[in-house]
């Protein structure tokens, strides 16, 4: 059996895996890239596989860096069935349409200056038809049941404790009378999130794919959060400003609406702040949360069972039009303003942005994960100067993050996970993280878990033995990537360390690292 790794792999986006059983080929997940402008690319190239020979697709959850490519794929060939669990294609629903009306904008845009600068015009990776169109493709199954989806294939969901549907992935493949069990974790959330409940705890596996985004971090005590947000609201009225949070349309939105909920029963929110919801998507996402209350853990469903819905407050205020979403420009304080994208690279946040940035008396809260190369990121990371439609804004704004947000385990939440397993798996594949958490979370699990771990490079190939090595693929006919892709991944890799040489002193070393890396690409054009 083939494993295929074409996306999240030393990075935290485009999640895409294809695996071969011989006689059934299929995907788990098909997500949007993200980050610097050399992975951004990717979205426009071709997938490294053939769309029109996979079977079928799993998704392990609704975020865009897992399904923002499921129209390209459908619109590229694929033609069979999409499995999921049922909040999973419910979001999908909102947020791969909206993914599609993003990128009909950003390339009308561009094409308004390519048409002045007398250059050839570009097309949208899709558009909004394309994702309403693949929609029709979509199952969901329910959780906790073995499925048949292939004579070679059988299946199980199970909770990943991530986002409300998330998913881990339980798979048992034969091939020449030989079985192996895979298991994806998809993105694993922490213990004890509000609204969602804990992951589940999986037993035996032949080989894990294993999300990384944390792999180097550790998240302080969640009951710290709260307090901090409460401190952060406090500190940002009593200034005269207003409170902007980037946030996630999907759980994130929910988790700040949950801690708002709290601090209002314990008395510490002033009713008289403004909270507003400036996202669509984040309205109809969150309407999804309220119906689908059989997902919810305990504390939630108790809350409910009192007559107070965690995810509603007085004082919230809902802004789905474009008018009403203008009018908040002009709001100067006494304002919580909850608004998308989650990494400020789209959406009406970045309008919130450049009406808050410059101003001292306003805060910006962080509560997501930041991947780099984005907005988000490189205010984080203190750029005084930053560029939002086409202005130069300048950020004198308080910058706040409260990482207690996450909804991803951190470096001892997956290996407690892992720990869990009463009989070990083979390998553990590293993905969905950045290289240098990757490398101390693998050295974390050699040391205290003593299994083989493999960190893939981007559209690397493996077979997987019943035996306890994992080969490399050799190449084949109809299966091989084309060296041209490799070299197009060369390329990238050298590029993004030139831009890193740039803003260093070079050495002797820097010299010879380069060299190295352009006679590997030369080799790989011959």
């Amino acid at each position: 059996m083939k494993i295929t790794f074409l996306g999240a792999t030393r990075t935290v986006t485009g999640s895409f895996f294809v695996v071969d059983t011989g006689s059934t080929r299929f995907a788990i997940d098909c997500g949007l890239f993200q980050g610097p402008k050399q992975i951004k690319e990717r979205n426009y190239q071709d997938f490294g596989v053939d769309p029109q020979s996979i079977d079928f697709l799993i998704l392990t959850h609704a975020h865009i860096d897992h399904i923002g490519l499921v129209p390209k794929l459908c619109k590229h060939g694929f033609s069979g069935p999409i499995y999921c669990s049922k909040p999973t294609q419910e979001l999908a629903s909102i947020l791969m349409p909206d993914s599609g009306y993003i990128q009909e904008c950003e390339v009308e845009r561009k094409n308004r200056k390519y048409r002045r600068a007398g250059k050839p015009l570009i097309e949208p990776i899709y558009t909004v038809e394309d994702a309403l169109e693949s929609l029709k493709q979509f199952r969901y199954l329910q959780l906790d049941e073995i499925i048949e989806l292939a004579p070679t294939v059988k299946v199980r969901l199970r909770d990943a404790g991530h986002i409300l549907g998330s998913c881990i992935v339980e798979l048992w493949t034969e091939e020449n009378e030989q079985s192996l069990k895979l298991v994806f974790t998809g993105d694993l959330g922490n213990l004890n999130k509000p609204i969602v409940k804990d992951p589940t705890m999986i037993e035996d596996a032949d080989y894990v794919v294993m999300e990384s985004t944390y792999g180097s971090r550790f998240h302080e005590e969640l009951g710290k959060r709260i307090d901090e947000f409460n401190l952060i609201i406090k500190e940002t009225m009593a200034k005269g400003g207003n409170l902007i949070i980037p946030a996630f349309a999907v759980e994130r939105t929910q988790d700040i609406l949950y801690d708002l909920n709290q601090l209002y029963l314990q008395g510490e929110l002033d009713p008289n702040i403004d909270i507003y919801i400036d996202s669509p998507l984040a309205i109809a996402a969150t309407q999804i949360f309220e119906e689908h209350i059989e997902y919810y853990d305990q504390e939630a469903t108790q809350m409910l069972d009192e007559g107070n819905h965690p995810l509603k407050l007085p004082n919230l205020k809902f802004t789905p039009s474009q008018e009403e979403s203008v009018q908040l420009n002009s709001i100067m304080g006494n304002s919580i303003i909850i608004s998308a994208s989650g990494m400020c690279d789209a959406g009406r946040i970045k309008h919130h942005l450049k009406h808050n940035l410059w101003r001292p008396e306003s805060t910006i809260l962080f509560v997501g994960f930041q991947a780099e190369g984005t907005l988000g990121r490189r205010i984080i990371e203190g750029e005084k100067l930053v560029t939002i439609h086409g202005e130069q804004v300048a950020v004198k704004a308080e910058i706040r993050t409260i990482q207690l947000y996450s909804s991803h385990a951190d470096q001892a939440g997956l290996l407690n996970w892992l720990k869990c397993f009463t009989v070990p798996p083979k390998g553990v594949f590293l993905v969905h993280g950045e290289e240098q958490g990757q490398q101390i979370l693998a050295e974390s699990i050699r040391q205290e878990l003593h299994l083989p771990v493999y960190i893939p490079d981007w559209m690397d190939q493996h077979v997987l033995t019943p035996s306890d090595r994992i080969q490399p693929k050799t190449e084949s006919k109809g299966d091989e990537i084309s060296k041209a892709l490799i070299a197009e991944k060369m390329y990238l890799d050298l590029r993004s360390k030139l831009n890193e040489l740039f803003k260093q002193n070079w050495t002797a070393e820097n010299y010879d690292e380069l060299i190295e890396k352009m006679e590997k690409i030369s080799s790989a054009l011959r």
